[in-house]
């Protein structure tokens, strides 16, 4: 019987070996609704624009581009989509900089199938029905890009998707300004005022002021029925 935990969902699996990147899109290709491949990281940022896949699986060492460099451009413009990491490496100097990268998870090699599976299901979580809960009655809703408050559904955009996303990952922390002015005006400049005028909109679509400011660092993820 086929597993059906991630069958809604398109992985990209970037591996410059041939023989190991076949392997591992033949055996995820029978879990996920799509599997697209690249060999390396430059490849893959040509995948990701044009497929926008729901998760990526990563090698480490790879020509043209690496895996460190691919997870670098991919956060400058994308927060949320889950990174898992193939990696050699175990020292902790080295885990920790794929942390700061933001990836979800990283499996070390060699890879067997169980171990395989239990990275993807934990970068996964929440991804897999595509929903993260805001707070009580409040979800966002990533694959429609949209957020749920009593069986009403409020459209948002990708910028404003995005912003939130960066609030939840970062677990009741501050985004600074910085931050976002990187991930959500990557190309072009950000002004303070085009920072409050855009959060000022978001606020008026969703019934709960879940956005707190924190005056002179950034914004963070809070509680509060309006």
């Amino acid at each position: 019987m086929k597993d059906e935990r991630f069958s809604s969902l398109t992985l990209l699996c970037v591996e410059d070996e041939t023989g190991v990147r076949r392997r591992l899109v033949n055996t995820l290709a029978f879990y996920f609704h799509k599997v697209y491949e690249a060999e390396n990281g430059a490849e893959a940022l040509g995948v990701i624009e044009e497929h926008q896949p729901d998760v990526v699986l990563c090698d480490i060492d790879m020509p043209v581009m690496d895996g460190i460099a691919l997870v670098r451009q991919i956060r400058k413009e994308d927060f949320s989509t889950p990174i898992v990491m193939l990696t050699a490496y175990a020292q902790e100097e080295y885990l920790l900089e794929l942390v700061n990268l933001h990836i979800h998870h990283y499996i070390l090699k060699p890879v067997n199938s169980e171990r395989l599976l239990e990275g993807l299901e934990a970068a996964l979580r929440g991804k897999i029905s595509g929903r993260i809960r805001l707070c009580e009655g409040l979800v966002l809703d990533l694959g429609r890009k949209s957020v749920l408050w009593q069986n009403e559904e409020i459209s948002l955009s990708r910028r404003e998707v995005l912003f939130l996303s960066l609030l939840v990952n970062h677990d009741h922390h501050v985004v600074r300004y910085a931050t976002l002015e990187e991930r959500l005006w990557s190309d072009k400049p950000m002004s303070q005022d085009a920072l409050k005028s855009f959060v000022r909109d978001l606020r008026k679509k969703i019934p709960m002021d879940v956005i707190e400011n924190i005056s002179q660092l950034g914004y963070r993820l809070c509680c509060e029925k309006k």
